[in-house]
């Protein structure tokens, strides 16, 4: 469906605004997508990143600041994710050895077993979302990195 159907306007008298609102919407879809996966597991789409970033450390504790850097959407607030994902057994938060002022965080089992669980669901979300094929993949992928160059 071509964007100005999507959000009912007429055609856009400018082509770097179209794509900017094109991105801005096609963002907004596939984190509507992602939520309602995630509901079911308690978990927010921003949740699920501080997960991943905490898997990706192969068990070693890693500090809310080095999170936040990380994290996909900078605007999250990466101590009250953290303070939610501990609240749920998902994570354990504990003084940095080296500098009490900062907190280590590592991922417990139960973390990585829900991480494991919503592996498969997202394997195929992934592919429903985004049906292309390898090469339109890596032209786009190409493509929205030189955006941000």
């Amino acid at each position: 469906m071509k964007i100005e159907e999507a959000i009912q306007q007429k055609p856009f008298k400018d082509i770097y605004n179209k794509a900017v609102v094109n991105l801005l919407y096609t963002q907004s879809y596939v984190v509507s997508k992602q939520s309602s996966l995630f509901k079911p597991f308690g978990l927010s789409p921003e949740q699920y990143n501080v997960l991943r970033i905490l898997k990706g450390q192969n068990g070693n504790p890693i500090t809310v600041s080095s999170i936040q850097e990380r994290m996909l959407n900078k605007m999250s607030n990466a101590s009250r994710l953290v303070e939610k994902l501990k609240q749920k057994g998902l994570i354990l938060r504990e003084e940095c050895p080296r500098d009490r002022r900062q907190v280590d965080v590592v991922i417990t089992e139960e973390g990585t077993q829900v991480l494991k669980q919503l592996e498969e669901k997202i394997y195929k979300l992934n592919r429903e979302l985004i049906s292309l094929d390898e090469e339109e993949i890596e032209l786009l992928n190409n493509l929205l990195d030189k955006l941000r160059e």
